[in-house]
């Protein structure tokens, strides 16, 4: 029974996401590039969107669901959701349009997923921080 709800309550959480945008400055700070087990939260910044992905295990691979949302100066939100599947060891790269991108990466027996470019998205992410 736990097992069908996770999907579902991860599925919520994009949902939500998506329609909020960014909650709040704060939010938006908080960093999370993994590793990660199954439909725990990847979180990031990258450029000017958020990044939210998850996966959950399927056959050994990992079913990764990524959603990049921007937030417009009147309100509006614009979100976009990218699924794959990876087997380990295989890379993901989801790239932005001014040369940013988030290269994911599945473990052995998908037992994990994390970014393999984190000090790149760090440190993306400190030159668009304004204080």
């Amino acid at each position: 029974m736990l097992k069908n709800i996770l999907p579902i309550a991860a599925a919520g959480a994009l949902s939500l996401f998506a329609a909020t945008g960014f909650a709040s400055a704060d939010d938006s700070r908080v960093t999370n590039l993994g590793p990660v087990g199954p439909y725990q939260p990847i979180l990031a910044n990258v450029g000017d969107s958020r990044l939210l992905a998850y996966y959950e295990p399927q056959g050994g691979n990992c079913a990764v669901s990524a959603v990049m949302s921007t937030a417009a100066a009147d309100g509006a939100v614009d979100a976009k959701r990218v699924r794959v599947s990876l087997h380990p060891g295989e890379l993901f790269h989801l790239d932005g349009v001014r040369n940013e991108r988030v290269v994911f990466a599945c473990a052995p027996d998908a037992k994990a997923m994390t970014i393999l470019n984190k000090g790149e998205v760090l440190t993306r992410q400190a030159s668009n921080v304004v204080y």
